[in-house]
C-alpha cells in the first residue's frame, strides 16, 4: 500500500491544510486498492503558490549555467528512481511493465534531456536597431496533468518550465498519483531550491480549479479531455492569465493504395493499441481505400487477433484500462456502435475471455463505420479503431478533416513525395509519416478543439515566456 498523506510544499513534505480527505487509488489489473492520496483543497493551493511566488525571486534571475546545473541534476536522481517509476506508472494506471520501462520512463528523461540541449544555444535577447528585445519568465505556472502518460505529460511541463526559470505548482492526477509522488522525491534528492517545484495532489473541483481561478498564478497548462481545457479556460479568465492546453483528438491515419497498405494496417493496429489505446493522439480513424476492403480486412482479424492482454506484469502486450469509469464509458461505446451499424471485426462488448477481475478491454476494431458515426467522432481513448473507407485521396483527406479535433494524424504509402502532399492537408499539429518514431525536439500540440500552445523542445519555451520591449537600449 502506498498511502500519500503529505504534499511537497516549499522544500519540505507537509500535512494538507484543508483536510479534504482521502481517495482510494485502484490497481486497474486487480480492481483492488493499491494506496490512498490525500485530497487538497484552496488553502494548500495558497501554500503552494506562495512558495512558488517566494522562489521566483531568485529562480527567475539565475544563469543558464545555473539552471542547467539543476537539470542534470534531475536527469541524475531521475536515472536513480527509473525502476520505481516504472513500478509505479504500472500500478496506477496498468501499463505493461515493459512499456512503463521502455516508453513511459524514458519519455520523462527525454524532455528533460531535450529542454537542457535547447537551453544551451536559446537566445534569451536580440537586438534590433537600438532595442532590445529580451524573453523573460512568466512567473509561477500551474500545471494539471493526466493519467494516461503521467510521466511524460509531467516533464513536457516542468521540463521548459525549469530551463525558462519559472517556478511551478504541479497537480497530478488523482486517479494516478504515485509516479508524481516519486517525482517529487527526485526533485528534493536533486537539490531543486525550495519553492522551485510544489506538489499538491487533489481533484479538479479542489484543487485544479483553485489552481486555475488563483490570481497569483500567471500562467496554467493543462492536458486532459477538451470538456475539462474548456472549464480550465473559463476559471482563469477573470485573472487575464495565459493558457496553455493540450486536448483531445480522433486522429485519421490515411492508408494509401500500394503494395505496403498491408503492413500499414498492422502499424497502425499496433501504434492504436498502444496503451490500450490512452493516447491523445492515438490513430484511432484509418482511413483505406474501398477497393481494397476485403484485404485490409483480412489483415486486421491476423493482426488485432495475436493482441495478448492480461496482467501487466506477465509480458503481455496491453493491460487493463485505468479504471472503472473509464471501463464503463468504452464499453457503452462499442454496445452504441454495434446498434448503429459498425461491424467488429475482432473485439466488442465485454472483457476478453478469462479476464473476469481487472479493467480489461477486448481490442476491437470496427468496419462498416461511417464518419458520422458516434464511433467515429467520440474519443474513446480505449484500445477501439475504427475502419472507414474510402473511393479517392481528396475524399480520404476531406474525411481525415472532418472532426472538432486536429491534434494528430498519420499518412502512409511508398510514394513518399504523396505522403508529404497528403500531410500538409491534414489540418493538425502533428503528423507522423510512414510509422516516423516520437521525436521530442519536435513541437507537439493541437489545431481547433485540441488545443492550444505547444510543447516539447525549444517550441515548449516561448509557452513560459514574457516579451519584452527596451527602446533606447544600445543608447543608454
Amino acid at each position: 500500500m502506498t498511502d500519500l498523506n503529505q504534499f511537497y510544499i516549499d522544500g519540505r513534505w507537509v500535512a494538507p491544510v484543508d483536510g479534504a480527505g482521502t481517495l482510494d487509488v485502484v490497481d486497474p489489473a486487480t480492481e483492488q486498492v493499491a494506496g490512498t492520496v490525500a485530497l487538497g483543497g484552496p488553502a494548500d493551493v495558497d501554500a503552494a503558490v506562495a512558495a512558488a511566488r517566494r522562489a521566483f525571486e531568485t529562480w527567475s534571475q539565475t544563469s543558464v549555467d545555473e539552471r542547467l546545473a539543476v537539470i542534470g541534476a534531475v536527469i541524475t536522481e531521475y536515472q536513480k528512481r527509473a525502476d520505481d517509476l516504472a513500478a509505479a506508472v504500472t500500478v496506477e494506471m496498468g501499463a505493461p511493465a515493459g512499456l512503463a520501462a521502455a516508453a513511459h520512463v524514458p519519455m520523462g528523461l527525454a524532455h528533460l534531456a531535450t529542454a537542457a540541449e535547447s537551453l544551451k544555444t536559446f537566445s534569451f535577447a536580440e537586438d534590433r536597431g537600438s532595442s532590445r528585445i529580451v524573453k523573460e519568465p512568466i512567473g509561477v505556472c500551474g500545471f494539471i496533468t493526466p493519467w494516461n502518460w503521467p510521466l511524460n505529460q509531467v516533464f513536457c511541463k516542468v521540463a521548459p518550465a525549469l530551463a525558462t526559470g519559472c517556478t511551478m505548482v504541479l497537480k497530478p492526477s488523482e486517479v494516478a498519483p504515485f509516479s508524481a509522488a516519486i517525482v517529487a522525491e527526485v526533485f528534493d534528492a536533486a537539490g531543486v531550491p525550495a519553492g522551485v517545484f510544489n506538489l499538491v495532489n487533489g481533484d479538479g473541483p479542489g484543487v485544479g480549479t483553485a489552481l486555475a481561478a488563483h490570481p497569483d498564478i500567471d500562467m496554467i497548462s493543462f492536458t486532459g479531455s477538451t470538456r475539462a481545457g474548456i472549464e480550465v479556460a473559463r476559471n482563469a479568465a477573470p485573472s487575464v492569465k495565459r493558457v496553455a492546453q493540450e486536448l483531445g483528438g480522433k486522429s485519421p491515419n490515411i492508408l494509401l493504395d500500394d503494395a505496403s497498405l498491408a503492413a500499414n494496417v498492422a502499424a497502425g493496429i499496433g501504434t492504436m493499441m498502444m496503451n490500450s489505446g490512452q493516447s491523445c493522439n492515438a490513430p484511432s480513424r484509418m482511413l483505406v481505400p474501398a477497393g481494397r476492403l476485403d484485404e485490409v480486412t483480412e489483415t486486421i482479424k491476423a493482426t488485432a487477433s495475436a493482441i495478448t492482454v492480461g496482467d501487466p506484469n506477465s509480458g503481455v502486450q496491453l493491460g487493463p484500462v485505468v479504471s472503472e469509469p473509464q471501463f464503463d464509458k468504452i464499453q457503452g461505446l462499442i454496445e452504441r456502435a454495434v446498434a448503429d451499424g459498425a461491424t467488429p471485426v475482432v473485439g466488442g462488448p465485454g472483457r476478453p475471455d478469462g479476464l473476469d477481475t481487472g479493467y480489461y478491454v477486448r481490442p476491437t476494431v470496427f468496419t462498416g463505420v461511417t464518419n458520422d458515426m458516434e464511433i467515429a467522432r467520440t474519443e474513446v481513448f480505449g484500445p477501439v479503431l475504427v475502419v472507414i473507407a474510402y473511393d479517392d485521396v481528396d475524399e480520404a483527406i476531406a474525411i481525415g478533416n472532418d472532426t472538432e479535433y486536429g491534434l494528430a494524424g498519420y499518412v502512409s504509402g511508398e510514394d513518399l513525395d504523396e505522403v508529404r502532399r497528403i500531410g500538409s492537408r491534414l489540418r493538425a499539429g502533428s503528423i507522423t509519416l510512414n510509422s516516423a518514431a516520437l521525436d521530442p525536439t519536435a513541437p507537439f500540440g493541437g489545431y481547433k478543439r485540441s488545443g492550444n500552445g505547444r510543447e516539447w523542445s525549444d517550441y515548449a519555451f516561448d509557452e513560459f515566456l514574457e516579451v519584452k520591449s527596451m527602446l533606447g537600449f544600445a543608447s543608454a
